[in-house]
């Protein structure tokens, strides 16, 4: 099916490594299955960070193994460290996601280490997995600011992503973790970065804090970004960003780009029942997405 734009599915990943209860593996993989099925084709999968940090994807192993091949469907992981390669190659996923903030302090809470000692420490993961013939995804934080420095500068930005891409980087996913970036400043950060890689290897990330998401989302379009991160329901959040609410829903950015005339390669409908089955029978508690907190609303009024 034709794709004017491509919606990255971080749910099974950013989404639940934030909720306070961890979701059984049967459940996560039932969640990767539907939306595929609702026709999502890159999903997120897990992360291989230490359980003791995150125990939420403890069982990021586990769920590797037993993903089920899809025609189409491209699984990613995160993989933070060299520990966490060791995990990754035992698995048949193509896609390796690095990690790494644009603001010092960030990257010092997020990680325990400045941004340039963990570039060095990742960049003997990135030679042996381009040498494996893996893809390599780096999804960069804090690019529109940073909740203990503040305003972070576009030219910070785009000095980081030339390291990664002289590491082997092949998409980098710009993140505004904090939600507080608006249009224009998603516009400029956009362009300037794309001095440094082409357009059609950067993503977004978006988060929703202040309800600007989907005009960021809009935005990035209008500067030429074709693929952009989102979370079924809008779950997520950062545990190192005080403040920083969940990602951009999906079905939410599925609505935006489809009622624009715009084709996602999803379907509104079964992706809107996704989230409402992992609202009711997963996770027993609402999720912020408007699509699907709309349509739930009709339902209940009997509208």
């Amino acid at each position: 099916m034709p794709r004017d734009v491509t919606v990255y599915e971080v749910g099974p990943r950013d989404g639940l490594q934030n909720e306070p209860e961890t979701v059984a593996t049967d459940a996560k993989l039932e969640l990767v299955s539907r939306l595929a099925d609702a026709g999502l084709r890159r999903i997120e999968l897990t992360s291989f960070v230490s359980p003791r940090w995150i125990p939420q994807l403890a069982d990021a192993d586990e769920a590797a193994s037993r993903v089920p091949p899809r025609a189409g469907v491209v699984y990613s992981a995160l993989v933070p460290n060299a520990a966490g390669w060791e995990r990754f190659r035992a698995t048949a996923l193509p896609v390796a996601a690095f990690f790494v903030s644009a603001s010092e302090t960030h990257n010092r809470k997020n990680v325990n280490r400045g941004i340039g000692e963990h570039l060095d420490r990742f960049r003997p993961v990135a030679a042996a997995a381009t040498e494996a013939g893996v893809s390599l995804r780096a999804y960069v934080s804090t690019v529109c600011g940073c909740p203990y420095e503040g305003v972070v500068a576009p030219a910070a930005v785009v000095r980081l992503v030339e390291k990664l891409q002289a590491m082997g980087v092949g998409e980098v996913s710009l993140g505004d973790t904090i939600g507080v970036g608006v249009p224009r400043q998603v516009r400029e950060l956009v362009d300037a970065v794309s001095d440094a890689v082409p357009l059609e290897r950067i993503a977004l990330h978006l988060h929703d804090t202040y309800g600007r998401a989907l005009a960021n989302v809009q935005a990035g379009y209008e500067a030429g970004v074709r693929t952009f991160d989102a979370s079924v329901g809008g779950l997520g959040g950062c545990p190192y960003a005080p403040g920083a609410s969940g990602n951009v829903a999906t079905e939410d950015v599925v609505d935006l780009f489809e009622r624009s005339g715009l084709a996602t390669g999803v379907d509104l409908d079964r992706l809107v029942d996704v989230a409402g089955w992992l609202e009711a029978e997963v996770l027993g508690h609402g999720l912020p997405g408007r699509v699907h907190r709309a349509r739930r609303g009709r339902d209940q009024s009997g509208t």
